[in-house]
């Protein structure tokens, strides 16, 4: 969790320490340059900052307000300073200067770290603590990466005791020439706010010689859930790890499913990736409440001791910093899902287009960029801070290509090489391959702009919402067309005019206007309240009242939803020219105005062009009952076809069987006619077989004729 409060809050305890000036000069920590400075520091600033004993009108502060940096952040327990020594002899001198050179001190390493007893011999400041007794980690500096032991001073509670600690440092040498980092640990708790500020300073002594300071302020929030607010936090946490643990099954399910081609997808990898990050973040938010808890408690029982929170703060940091990837992928996923709109997909598109040619591109823009990058190291690094090392110098020259550089640097560096240096770089990297690279992604995007184009959108987020719009609009069109059609069906149902309405006469009035039997029982049945399928007088005024109430709230709906238009019962009621009705049909004229003007919004077509629409619907419904009845037609035919054909087999089969029973030709001849005859008179008979049977006669009679 991250907020401006915490900016502040390091603002704050940084300028105090960084920015605070040495007693006997006006340098700070940020320029301490010699061990001096360092003496100085701790002696001035340090002490100063760390312990406020006195008001701002010298007044001293009571018992339970000691131990405040500006009276509000508790030190936690006490600071605590520790070094990093090397051996003597570490390093090899040359045999010329062998006779000369006594001592010889390496930069820092691990293996050559001194370990051994020196000065006073005796407390901790002067004996060696491993890594483990101290509980410590290592650290990089600016130099070098550094173990977590070393010789150890604990600083005291107040402001005179830490002096006489340091001073006592000081005045028996405590730093000598083996001596390659010097940290000073602390940790500081404001209430107002819920934060802790993790504190190290930092001081290297290199084998060159000098000093170079760094420093670190982590302000972290550790105690995470306090107010109300940070219980709401909790409460979403456990709404995320049960939303981590569905995506866990479902994932589990997917690869179960895919197998290994589940891994295809980069979306897939995402998905992983954000559930193993969630996971660890989990886990870590576990141990930190179960570990600061249980530190407070130690540090309440011991406060002359030294908290080590820096372990906890880092790791805190790294929390916070995976936090951030999470939500980072979870922004990148959004793209998975903006694949229905043509402008966002063109940069998706653009780049796995163009990712082979950018993958060449890339290959031959590396060569040229870090040999320029290898260039400057070997020629500007002994000079030039932004050249000092080879990462140095990569990060250096992409901030050229930025237009941030620093043009007389190299060239007070070398006169010559400098501006011939910069110049080549300029002219090959910025002006060619960087224009190279933007050629390749302009000739891809005019490509995919130009195909996408001439494409279809798969889904269009704003047709999605017009559509749902226009739907909206269209049920509330149809319940007012609902109303309307009830409030003229109470006005022209009753036929006799006896101010009475029966079912009878409301049935067939609402039945000619397309609604259905349910529908009109059941709304005659919701104001016939005493239930003689008779609406007298009073029941149909209170139906009238209802439906003008109904259609009044359509009414302002509707002017709500299509952005404040005036509601219909506002408008002028004109007829249409040549309507009969009159008054009675200028508010359905009202309404297909509304939904069909050249106003309108639902449609967005005149009054005149859905009449000529609706025509061309009669005319082509017209059309289409004619094809039906003619396809009725041909498939009753072809139903009579098939029946011919069956009676046809039955008769072949007859005649064939008549010839195979008897012997004399004369015999079979008139059995033959006989059956021809006979069968010739049923189908005359039978009117659905006459039309298909006229090439059945034909040839019996023929055959008999030829045989007489």
């Amino acid at each position: 969790m991250t907020s401006s409060t915490m900016y502040y809050y390091t603002k704050v305890m940084s300028e105090l320490f960084l920015d605070s000036s040495f007693a006997d000069t006006k340098n700070n920590y940020r320029g301490m340059t010699t061990m001096a400075d360092m003496w100085r520091f701790a002696e001035g600033p340090l002490v100063s900052g760390l312990y406020w004993e006195q008001w701002y009108n010298g007044k001293n502060v009571t018992n339970e307000e000691l131990g405040y940096i500006f009276y509000e952040n508790k030190l936690l327990g006490v600071p605590r300073i520790r070094q990093l020594k090397v051996k003597n002899d570490s390093c090899t001198v040359h045999d010329d200067f062998r006779n000369e050179i006594k001592a010889c001190y390496d930069s820092y390493a691990k293996s050559i770290e001194d370990k051994e007893p020196f000065g006073k011999m005796n407390g901790s400041a002067w004996k060696y603590h491993t890594d483990e007794q101290l509980d410590g980690s290592s650290h990089w500096g600016l130099i070098s990466r550094y173990g977590g032991g070393g010789y150890v001073q604990n600083l005291g509670t107040t402001k005179v005791k830490s002096y006489e600690l340091i001073k006592e440092l000081k005045d028996n040498l405590w730093l000598d020439r083996g001596t390659r980092a010097v940290f000073i640990d602390f940790s500081v708790y404001n209430a107002n706010i819920n934060l802790f500020c993790v504190i190290r300073l930092l001081i290297e002594f290199p084998a060159t010689g000098g000093a170079i300071p760094s420093w670190n302020f982590r302000t972290v929030k550790l105690i995470r859930y306090v107010t109300v607010g940070d219980y709401f936090v909790l409460a979403c946490e456990a709404i995320f790890c049960l939303f981590i643990c569905y995506y866990i099954v479902e994932e589990a399910l997917e690869i179960k499913k895919l197998k290994f081609s589940y891994f295809k997808s980069f979306w897939n990898i995402l998905d992983i990736l954000v559930i193993i990050i969630s996971l660890i973040c989990v886990a870590f938010n576990i141990y930190r409440t179960i570990k600061v808890n249980k530190m407070l408690n130690d540090l309440l029982k011991k406060p002359e001791e030294y908290p080590d929170f820096e372990f906890l703060s880092y790791w805190q940091v790294q929390f916070n910093s995976a936090i951030a990837i999470t939500v980072f992928f979870a922004w990148v996923k959004v793209f998975k899902y903006i694949s229905f709109n043509k402008t966002m997909t063109q940069l998706s598109s653009t780049l796995a287009r163009c990712a082979k040619d950018l993958a060449g591109f890339a290959v031959m823009f590396f060569i040229v960029f870090l040999a320029f990058a290898q260039l400057g190291y070997l020629i500007f690094g002994t000079q030039v801070k932004d050249f000092s090392s080879f990462p140095s110098s990569i990060f250096t020259l992409f901030r050229i290509i930025l237009g941030d550089f620093n043009f007389h640097e190299l060239e007070a560096a070398n006169r010559v090489l400098g501006p011939i240096y910069f110049i080549l770089y300029v002219f090959f990297v910025f002006f060619v391959l960087l224009n190279m690279f933007l050629a390749i992604i302009n000739d891809t995007y005019s490509e995919v702009k130009a195909d996408i184009s001439n494409q279809t959108n798969e889904f269009e987020m704003a047709d999605y919402f017009k559509k749902g719009y226009d739907r909206m609009l269209e049920k509330l069109n149809i319940k007012r067309d609902k109303i309307i059609d009830i409030q003229k069906a109470l006005q022209s149902a009753d036929i006799n005019q006896d101010k009475q309405l029966d079912f009878d006469e409301w049935r067939q009035d609402l039945k000619t206007r397309g609604y259905a039997e349910a529908e009109i029982e059941a709304v005659f049945a919701k104001y016939d309240l005493d239930g003689d399928r008779i609406l007298d007088e009073e029941e149909q005024k209170r139906m009238q009242a209802d439906l003008e109430g109904q259609k009044q709230k359509l009414n302002s709906d509707l002017a709500d939803a299509e952005g404040g238009e005036r509601p219909l019962s506002s408008r002028p009621k004109t007829a249409r020219p040549g309507s009969s009705m009159g008054s009675e049909t200028s508010e359905e004229d009202d309404l297909r105005g509304h939904r069909g003007g050249s106003g309108g919004v639902v449609s967005g077509v005149s009054f005149e062009e859905f009449t000529v629409l609706a025509r061309r619907v009669d005319r082509m419904e017209h059309s289409i009952g004619s094809i039906v009845s003619k396809i009725d037609a041909v498939l009753v035919k072809l139903e009579a076809m098939e029946r011919a054909k069956s009676k046809r087999r039955e008769t072949m089969s007859k005649i064939l069987d008549s010839i195979t029973e008897s012997g004399n030709d004369e015999e079979k001849r008139e059995q033959m006619e006989r059956l021809v005859r006979e069968e010739l008179e049923r189908w005359d008979s039978d009117p659905s077989l006459s039309g298909s049977s006229g090439g059945v006669r034909q040839r019996p009679a023929s055959r008999g004729g030829a045989a007489n």
